[in-house]
């Protein structure tokens, strides 16, 4: 090669290097055992060997002395992938501390809720803390749905609600599965503050009322989740489970009225994270998305499914829709795995976004459009196994199902008077049954799918009685978990007792009666 040309090469090649390093940094740290637990690595606290570290994009993992290094660009989210058996620190609020944010400029400050503050250039070293903790193959985890406040006013609905009930829990962590706000994004911090109380800590799933709408597209669009919670995207694992949270809102979109809107799905550097995540998790392991928008609503779940349906143990949930369901997820909709996937649309804490009339208490009764009542989940863990617990707003744990009937008939009308069990956590495996008195024979019912005529009574009622009210509770929808059936013939004149036994999916027995007055 002629002199002049081995310059002109090598020119080339410090040019290269020189712009790679401007747009690729490379940042670097350790995972350590935080002996004294105060979040910082002081003297003798050793690096912890083989965990994991994410850019939200690539995954390594930790060196024998804890050390780790990824590429970084100035708008990257780094954190530990949480080991079993191991703990992150928790801010005051109980958020788990387990990022760290590179946004040297910090977030767009147009936006009218903020967001990051500029964090400079990159630190020498991002160093993660970890402190040992018993996490036994059993436990209990609690999932709420669309908390979504508007006002001051709703954030001290969930404080009454749920969250006074839940201190003192046996839970070791709970999740939000977003729409942790309703657009009025200024409310996270008295709302954070309230959850903190249960005492446990409190993952967090972004919702599509949880953005900064003033961002012209998806980039930008999670900055203040950013700053409140850390990663919209992330995983961790305890005991014997892992847990992926999934940010499958796409905001950007356009409506056909031009209005800018979101859709439900996951772009390329977040399916890129899902893939090089599993790869490090063994496969007998129990993977459990978490989700806003359901996974039978995002436009590339399949991409998603190819990624899990391999796997013999996993389960989602999500919420979104303010209803409750189970869904069972197979090669109707893609899916290529050897049986259905079980995908949960969770039961939400503001139930009908907090309409209704108010009980005793000033709180509206918020019951969801499928007849179900507000509430949340307690999801228990064991293994690969898990069995969820439907727990209604300030009601016993055993009230799991509603009866509808009249309460009184006509002794001649009794054959076609129909009876609806709204089962709130029913699935395709409950059954119901039903009789009348202790010696009555049993009459199975059947599961169908209608509006729950409780929903549907109550909101006429509340309709009729203000109708100038602006929190009468949405049109009713197809219930998934309501049974059938009509009442027997032949029922004397008198006072009977309607018993009603609904046996969930997980062989549970669970018992109610009504009163019906025959004439």
């Amino acid at each position: 090669m002629k002199p002049s040309l081995i310059l002109h090469s090598t020119l080339l090649a410090l040019v290269s290097t020189s712009l790679s390093s401007v747009h690729a940094e490379e940042a670097k740290g350790v995972v350590f055992h935080d002996k004294n637990g105060n979040g910082v690595r002081d003297a003798g606290e050793p690096g912890l060997p083989d965990v994991a570290v994410s850019n939200q994009r690539e995954i390594v993992k930790t060196d024998a002395e804890g050390r780790w290094a990824l590429p970084a660009t100035d708008d990257t989210i780094f954190f530990v992938v949480k080991p079993s058996g191991w703990k992150t620190p928790v801010n005051r609020d109980q958020i788990p501390q387990f990022y760290y944010i590179h946004k040297p400029e910090g977030s767009p400050a147009n936006f009218r809720y903020p967001g990051v503050a500029p964090t400079g250039p990159l630190p020498a070293s991002i160093d993660f803390a970890l402190s040992p903790a018993e996490e036994p193959a059993q436990f209990k985890a609690i999932f709420f749905g669309d908390p979504q406040p508007s006002t001051i006013e709703q954030v001290n609905y969930i404080a009454d609600d749920v969250i006074a009930e839940l201190v003192g829990t046996d839970a070791k962590f709970g999740v939000t599965l977003g729409d942790i706000m309703f657009d009025h994004l200024e409310l996270f911090e008295p709302s954070n503050a309230n959850v903190a109380l249960i005492g446990i800590p409190w993952y967090n799933v972004i919702g599509n009322h949880d953005l900064n709408y003033d961002s012209p597209g998806d980039e930008d669009s999670d900055e203040t989740f950013h700053r409140h919670f850390g990663p919209n995207y992330y995983s961790f694992d305890h005991g014997p489970v892992h847990f992926i949270a999934l940010d499958d809102i796409e905001w950007g979109r356009r409506n056909a009225e031009g209005k800018m809107t979101y859709a439900g799905g996951l772009d390329e550097r977040q399916l890129t994270f899902v893939k090089n995540d599993l790869a490090l998790v063994p496969e007998e392991k129990l993977v459990v998305l978490m989700m806003h928008i359901p996974l039978t609503e995002m436009e590339n779940r399949t991409e998603l499914y190819r990624l899990i349906e391999k796997r013999p143990h996993t389960l989602s949930i999500s919420g979104h829709t303010h209803w409750q369901a189970h869904q069972y997820i197979d090669a109707s909709d893609g899916w290529q795995g050897e049986k259905p996937h079980h995908h949960i649309v969770n039961v939400t804490v503001c139930g009908t976004w907090w309409k209704g009339e108010k009980d005793e208490r000033g709180i509206p009764h918020a019951t969801m459009r499928d007849g179900a009542p507000n509430g949340y989940t307690i999801m228990t863990f064991n293994g690969t196994s898990q069995v969820l617990d439907f727990k209604a707003a300030r009601e016993p744990a055993d009230y799991q199902f509603h009866i509808h009937a009249p309460n009184e008939i006509d002794v001649a009308d009794a054959e076609t008077t129909p009876v609806h069990i709204n089962v709130f956590n029913g699935s395709r495996d409950s059954t119901v049954r039903m009789r009348i008195g202790e010696t009555g024979s049993w009459i199975a019912l059947e599961k169908v799918l209608e509006p729950d005529p409780y929903y549907v009574e109550t909101r006429d009622r509340e309709m009729a009685a203000r109708p100038e009210a602006k929190n009468h509770l949405n049109a009713p929808i197809l219930s998934d978990h309501l049974w059938k059936a009509t009442l027997p013939s032949g029922i004397p004149v008198g006072t009977h007792l309607i018993q009603v036994e609904a046996t969930d999916a997980y062989g549970r027995l669970w018992k109610d009666e009504k009163a019906l007055r025959v004439k």
